[in-house]
């Protein structure tokens, strides 16, 4: 075996890569862009491709798209549907300290079917809480996979330190977080029947598209409760790197917060 290892040593991970992008089988974003060629207006067309991340300006072959552009949608598509169907790995939870409850969505085909499901906790998951998390908390933190585990797994390291540094520059006391698996936006509302916080943040991953599939909400309330309507809910989304950037986001979660609680109000009648 020594002998072996001698004649053909391991490559470190960093050759591995370099041989992999060199081999072209590791793509950037450069790799994917296309462009028109010889376009009447290049100016124009190179403004409108860079206001949007849509696909367009993306030509063609003949009447089809390019190979290249094919392959990204079905790419996208694929981190999408492998979005929705993950799972949040323990140890990201367990790096946050996070306890797991779970609603009734039962599994991930009734969850996508009866969204209703996912408003709901289980009598487990109640007691749980009741039992863990202290009542009657300033702001209570609550964690959700929602439509997108990977915006969990891409998002919390960032988004997280930083609303708690800014609760924290607010003068603001957080309660006991832990993480719903299989919630709505709605749960909040029976979580704040539970613990009956003053205000109450819930992370959730967003419905992943084809531009990104791992983008975060933030849906904050004013004494949540059951009844609350969609107005009276504030939110700060498309939550991820190339988006609204996570330690942003954060940041001003807090500050979001605070106006409530002087406020005594959220939603639509909020003053920002």
């Amino acid at each position: 075996m020594e002998e072996l290892q001698r004649k053909f040593p391991a490559e470190t991970k960093t050759e591995q890569i370099a041989k992999t992008n060199e081999d072209g089988l590791i793509f950037t974003e450069n790799d994917w862009k296309t462009s028109i060629p010889a376009a009447v207006y290049q100016e124009g067309v190179s403004d409108l491709i860079a206001s949007t991340p849509a696909r367009i300006g993306v030509w063609r072959t003949g009447t089809r798209p390019l190979t290249k552009t094919m392959l990204k949608l079905q790419f996208d598509h694929a981190a999408a549907i492998d979005a929705v169907g993950g799972e949040v790995l323990e140890k990201t939870l367990a790096e946050f300290d996070l306890f797991t409850v779970e609603t009734c969505y039962e599994n991930k085909e009734t969850y996508l079917k009866r969204p209703d499901k996912g408003r709901m906790l289980t009598d487990n998951a109640v007691r749980t809480i009741k039992d863990k998390c202290t009542h009657h908390p300033q702001v209570q933190i609550v964690v959700s996979d929602g439509l997108s585990a990977s915006a969990v797994e891409t998002n919390l390291k960032d988004v997280y330190p930083a609303l708690l540094d800014s609760l924290k520059i607010n003068n603001l006391s957080a309660g006991t977080p832990f993480f719903v698996k299989g919630g709505r936006v709605a749960c909040m509302d029976h979580i704040g029947e539970i613990l009956e916080p003053q205000v109450l943040v819930l992370l959730i991953g967003e419905r992943p598209g084809l531009v990104s599939a791992s983008s975060m909400s933030a849906y904050m309330c004013y004494r949540p409760r059951k009844g609350v309507v969609e107005s009276d809910r504030n939110v700060i989304s498309n939550i991820h790197p190339l988006g609204t950037p996570p330690v942003e986001a954060g940041a001003h979660i807090g500050t979001v917060l605070k106006k409530m609680l002087e406020q005594k109000v959220s939603g639509v009648k909020l003053e920002l």
